[in-house]
């Protein structure tokens, strides 16, 4: 399972997207470090106006602005793997390498 992770950037006010290995948590010191911003939490509202989904079914694509997206590197272990589609109850299946060209996201060890 991919988590998508929203993140509220503490100075610049923007929106991180971190899509994580299930099983993964992520460091948010480290993250802070890749971005130069510390990692603030991201409350439903924000996550709402910011992607246009609501949290727990935040997926890692569509989102109604462009976001910066960090990819787990971990992600890459697997064929196969199963992101949010856009609801808490929906899942899409996709390649690690499918999630990075359609996020424009930055494979990084997030752990």
């Amino acid at each position: 399972m991919a988590k998508s992770i929203l993140f509220r950037l503490k100075k610049s006010e923007r929106p991180l997207l971190v899509v994580a290995s299930g099983v993964n948590r992520v460091n948010e010191k480290l993250i802070s470090t890749y971005v130069q911003d510390e990692l603030g939490k991201a409350d439903a509202d924000f996550v709402r106006e910011r992607t246009g989904f609501v949290i727990g079914g935040v997926a890692p694509v569509g989102h109604a602005e462009a976001i910066e997206t960090i990819v787990d590197e971990d992600l890459f272990r697997y064929q196969t793997i199963w992101a949010a589609a856009g609801h808490p109850k929906a899942v899409f299946q996709l390649t690690p390498d499918e999630l990075v060209k359609m996020t424009g996201g930055q494979v990084l060890p997030i752990k």
